[in-house]
């Protein structure tokens, strides 16, 4: 049976912690699921603690931001069975204390001109990941009937970026996409380019496809275009690339929700992801 490899739960800005998930995940068929939350070693972690939960085979998996600065935008990587090392544990503590530092500093402003909104209900909702995300402030403004839903024409208005920036947007530095690829290289893991539509960075994959940087793409997800998803296929074929697929799950924390298991992995490449993974595991222990 096939796996869902692009989850998010309360240790990032999902909406359901992340013990409950394999039970959807088995609900829905699948042998195989990553919590990949953004720049968090904690779903590596509680991956790590609970290998098996539900019948469901949990991947080891983080999503990291990188931001390419050629092209002006962020840039996701997909980072499976990473080792817990030092390497991944600063880079996420250092994204953690940046976003935190940013959020905070809207949730001070949004605070001014918006009475209802205190910025301790919006860090109470995010208390399992260790930082705030833009979607615990939505949730606080939601429930109150602030917001015409998560992100929608409020969230636009306060957070938006184009084409008019949002009143109230501070934003993290993100690292460049080399040093965030360094980061995964030290882990020993495996990175997947995530959902290249999204952020416009097909121009980027080819890149660091000829470059030898990726060992897959993500292909199956909901936001990429057929005409990306035929490109992907075909330069995964060339290049004998891993193709990844996931639903991009948030729970209610997102525009178009969708259940665990919309979008899949299939069980050829969930194995050649795990092979890949221990060899370089292996070959790093022979080399201490």
């Amino acid at each position: 049976m096939p796996g869902d490899l692009h989850t998010h739960t309360t240790f990032s800005d999902g909406s359901t912690p992340a013990d409950k998930l394999p039970f959807l995940a088995a609900c829905a068929g699948m042998t195989h699921l990553a919590i990949s939350d953004h720049d968090s070693i904690r779903s590596v972690r509680y991956a790590y603690a609970h290998p098996v939960q539900n019948g469901v085979h949990l991947i080891p998996a983080t999503e990291l931001t990188a931001y390419d600065y050629e092209r002006a935008h962020r840039v996701h990587l997909l980072c499976y069975w990473p080792d817990d090392c030092a390497a991944l544990a600063d880079f996420s503590a250092m994204m953690a204390e940046r976003r935190l530092t940013a959020m905070l500093q809207s949730c001070k402003e949004l605070e001014a001109i918006c009475p209802q909104f205190r910025t301790e209900e919006a860090l109470e909702l995010a208390k399992d990941s260790g930082t705030l995300f833009k979607a615990q402030v939505m949730r606080v403004l939601w429930q109150y009937g602030l917001a015409d839903g998560m992100y929608n024409t409020v969230y636009k208005s306060l957070f938006g970026l184009k084409p008019v920036r949002g009143r109230i947007l501070h934003t993290p530095r993100y690292e460049p996409v080399d040093t965030v690829l360094d980061v995964i290289k030290a882990s020993r893991a495996v990175v997947v380019l995530a959902h290249p539509s999204v952020y416009h960075s097909m121009e980027l994959a080819r890149e660091l496809i000829a470059a030898g940087r990726l060992d897959g793409v993500e292909i199956d997800h909901p936001r990429n275009t057929p005409e990306d998803r035929a490109e992907l296929t075909r330069l995964a074929k060339e290049n004998g690339l891993i193709v990844t697929g996931g639903t991009d799950y948030h729970g209610i924390n997102t525009v178009t929700p969708r259940p665990v298991g919309a979008f899949t992995t299939s069980d050829e490449m969930i194995a050649r992801i795990g092979d890949i993974a221990k060899a370089r595991k292996s070959t790093y222990k022979r080399q201490k």
